[in-house]
């Protein structure tokens, strides 16, 4: 980057052959003059000859300055000299960034040098900084970036990510295949029709920005499986890399229609991230007809969207331990939550019954390890390689900690899959088979891979870019209770766009459960003797083991344990649960694992609370039970359908 006198700068990989010396100061191609004695600039340079592919020409300062009077002898010794076919001479941060401007998708960086305020002078600034430190930064590039100074690529990471994706779309659909009739269809518990009829009448035209959905159009109990059966077979087919763009696009409409009309059944943070996550995929994926693994060819990753896909698993994470902090909750202020996680979940498996037994010494350690991957280890995603390698791989592990203890449907695989998507195709080369590269790996001087996308497709990724920077930026602010500093103009762009999802704002188990209440429910015929429904994962029988569920997710079972927080007042679809129980409708009662009244429904109903906690290893010896409870009271009076 200057010039130095020093050859051991660093011990780095040195440049392809250099440019032929030319007489006279007459170039075909911009030449960039740099130190030869210097690693650190050997470095870059080589980098640079990367990004650049032939279209700059590279030389040392000592074997071409010579050519070209009008740069001085000082000026070489300051700062890298670019000088261009029309006799312009730039240096110092400017000339690096024209360097890279030579490189379509790296050109936004020299408009940031241009025309944003303030950057201009940061970059010069920080350019001589390091021009005078540069044994310093050599070592730290050597330990952030590697001895590999080819800049890294993401074909392989983004082949896989989007396999995974598709993976997840196709679960989640399946998920809701089977639950949707009885959660919104015209008899389930929150009808998907009252619910657009509602919103119609309150909001006429303006309703359908608000409940973005194809819905609209009918939403028949077919026409629900409709949308979650294409789903599925649509993340298929994003496995299978056949119509990736396309098929991306559709399944996020999909998905999106059917959260629109959810409701409180499809309320949660992991279906905000798989919609967040899906459409930054749309603008990720290659859009050939056929992306199939045995096709090698595609256009590049854009460098954009792969930071918005990192700044939104930056986001997920930071917010997460931030929430922690600004509840106040004095069970993560004195590193005591984990003592009550494991049994207070709303699905734990049978390992979070081991868990919950370790020592408090060692609960208060995991819970400090839970901020310290929460809150620093996402900074590292946003670093370069080697560190952003570490910051995923971390993330990732602890992803697997959850999983092993919860059941959170496909929250922990999408997050996985992010964090995939932040390892570069170096480390994939030494991790997937060797057959499998084979056919996967793509082909360096394939015409259509060298094809760089086209200005509308770079101008129309930074629009993007702009839009979700402000939007999410304004949501964190927000939790940082700062909405002061949104400006009005934004909050209402903001706002018109919430429906849709873009950017989200996150933050999981912000405060900790320290009870657990359990509610169930019981029929009768007449009144004296009442039996209990059971469903097919929340704790019940308290001799059933906790089960395996993931990425599966029984969002009935989910909201009893949310209904359970709170009173039947604030869960209006409880008591729509209860009469759908009453009148004994089919599409209901399927969601749970044991109907007592299979042959006409009971006359009363009603809804008792209980304390729930996991036994201690002595006592499950004892009894065989992983559960112990006490009665807490009613939850919901007996009820019954009035005489017709």
């Amino acid at each position: 980057m200057m010039a130095c006198r020093c050859v051991k700068c660093a011990p780095m990989s040195m440049p392809e052959s250099e440019s032929p010396a030319r007489p006279g100061a007459e170039l075909a191609r911009p030449l960039l003059l740099y130190d030869g004695d210097c690693g650190f600039c050997r470095f870059w340079v080589a980098r640079w000859r990367s990004v650049t592919r032939g279209v700059v020409d590279f030389a040392p300062a000592q074997r071409e300055a010579a050519r070209f009077p009008q740069i001085a002898p000082a000026a070489t010794a300051r700062a890298v000299q670019l000088v261009t076919p029309e006799g312009e001479v730039f240096s110092g941060a400017e000339a690096v960034f024209r360097v890279l401007a030579y490189a379509p998708e790296e050109r936004w960086k020299l408009s940031l040098y241009r025309r944003l305020p303030g950057f201009r002078p940061v970059s010069e600034w920080a350019y001589a900084r390091i021009a005078a430190h540069r044994p310093l930064f050599s070592k730290l590039a050597t330990f952030s970036i590697g001895r590999d100074s080819a800049p890294p690529s993401y074909d392989l990471s983004r082949w896989v990510f989007l396999r995974l994706l598709g993976l997840i779309y196709f679960v989640a659909f399946l998920s809701l295949r089977v639950q949707i009739v009885g959660l919104i269809g015209a008899n389930g518990i929150l009808p998907a029709a009252s619910y657009l009829h509602v919103i119609w009448s309150r909001l006429g035209t303006e309703g359908y920005r608000l409940a973005p959905t194809l819905t609209w159009l009918t939403s028949s109990d077919a026409s629900l499986k409709l949308l979650s059966s294409g789903g599925a077979a649509l993340g298929l087919l994003i496995m299978l890399g056949i119509g990736t763009g396309p098929a991306l696009v559709l399944a996020w409409a999909f998905y999106l229609s059917v959260m629109s009309i959810g409701q409180d059944f499809l309320a949660f943070q992991w279906d905000l991230l798989l919609l967040e996550t899906g459409f930054l995929a749309i603008f990720l994926a290659p859009w050939r007809p056929l992306e199939a693994p045995w096709l090698k060819g595609s256009g590049r990753p854009s460098a954009i969207v792969l930071w918005l896909l990192r700044w939104l698993l930056f986001r997920l994470m930071f917010l997460s331990g931030s929430v922690k902090l600004l509840s106040d909750d004095p069970t993560w202020r004195d590193l005591t939550a984990l003592q009550y996680h494991y049994w207070t979940q709303p699905l734990p498996t049978p390992v979070a019954w081991w868990a919950a037994q370790l020592p408090a010494w060692f609960q208060k350690v995991s819970t400090a390890g839970v901020f310290a991957i929460e809150l620093a280890v996402p900074f590292l995603i946003l670093m370069p390689r080697r560190l952003r390698r570490i910051g995923a791989l971390l993330i990732l592990a602890f992803q697997l900690t959850i999983a092993t203890t919860g059941n959170y449907a496909f929250f922990n695989l999408l997050t996985i899959a992010l964090c995939l998507l932040a390892l570069d195709d170096a480390l994939w080369r030494r991790l997937l088979p060797r057959r499998l590269l084979a056919r996967v790996a793509p082909v360096e001087n394939d015409g259509y891979r060298r094809r760089s996308s086209t200005s509308a497709g770079r101008a129309l990724r930074a629009i993007l870019a702009a839009m979700l920077l402000i939007i999410s930026v304004s949501e964190m602010l927000g939790t940082f209770g700062a909405e002061a500093a949104v400006p009005g103009f934004v909050e209402d762009a903001v706002q018109w766009l919430s429906p849709f999802y873009l950017a989200n704002s996150y933050g999981l188990f912000a405060v900790m459960t320290t009870s657990r209440v359990e509610i169930v429910i019981e029929g009768s015929t007449d009144g004296q003797t009442w039996l209990p429904y059971e469903f097919k994962y929340k704790p019940g029988p308290l001799a059933r083991r906790p089960s395996w569920v993931a990425p599966y997710q029984p969002r009935l079972d989910w909201q009893m344990w949310f209904a359970a927080l709170g009173t039947y007042q604030q869960n209006r679809w409880f008591a729509n649960l209860l009469v759908r129980l009453l009148e004994g409708t089919p599409e209901v009662t399927a969601l749970l694992a044991q109907n007592p009244f299979p042959n006409a429904p009971p006359r009363y109903i009603r809804a008792i609370a209980y304390e729930y906690h996991f036994t201690e290893v002595a006592e499950r010896r004892r009894t065989g039970d992983w559960w112990r409870r006490e009665l807490r009271g009613t939850y919901f009076p007996i009820a019954s359908l009035r005489e017709r």
